[in-house]
């Protein structure tokens, strides 16, 4: 006899998590975007501030321009990669705000599953009025914002879904 289990007992009592791939591909899209975005601004930013410090001294040398060149492209460099990490972590912590309310109303069923996107619209302009301690009237304007973005998500979802039935309506028609 072994003293191992066997298989199919180890399979049984074995813990299985799964998450839904919504979970990962959101936010983590949303941090490519953020990315690409900080990259792109935080750059620029940084390029415009090193013009602005340094022009009451511009090179006069060949040598000069060089590392004057050299060192503007060094600190674009460091500043769009730290602009990239916020931009990309921001970005990245609202999509998954996003995902958690609208599958939270999902997994509450009872009608609440036909309002997941309004609700997840809403929820995340209300955690990023919260995150950001927005004035009243800027935090309504963005719960008003997430309202219109979730009306049009499920507004899409419907659309999409209208056009799987008529799909599947013009198939059963062929078929027949």
């Amino acid at each position: 006899m072994s003293s191992r289990p066997s298989s199919s007992l180890e399979h049984s009592n074995s813990i299985h998590v799964e998450i839904p791939p919504r979970f990962y591909l959101i936010p983590g899209g949303a941090m490519c975007i953020g990315t690409a975005i900080g990259l792109v601004r935080g750059s620029r930013a940084a390029g415009l501030r090193f013009l602005a410090e340094n022009a009451h001294r511009p090179p006069t040398t060949v040598q000069g321009w060089y590392f004057y060149n050299k060192t503007k492209n060094y600190k674009m460099m460091l500043a769009g990669l730290s602009k990239a990490g916020t931009d990309a972590a921001k970005l990245g912590f609202t999509a998954l705000a996003w995902v958690t309310f609208e599958e939270g109303f999902n997994q509450l069923g009872f009608g609440w599953n036909e309002i997941g996107e309004i609700g997840a619209g809403i929820g995340t302009a209300g955690v990023f009025a919260g995150v950001y301690q927005l004035p009243l009237r800027t935090a309504s304007r963005a719960g008003l914002l997430g309202l219109l973005v979730g009306i049009t998500m499920r507004t899409m979802r419907w659309g999409k879904e209208r056009l799987a039935e008529e799909a599947q309506a013009r198939k059963g028609e062929v078929n027949q």
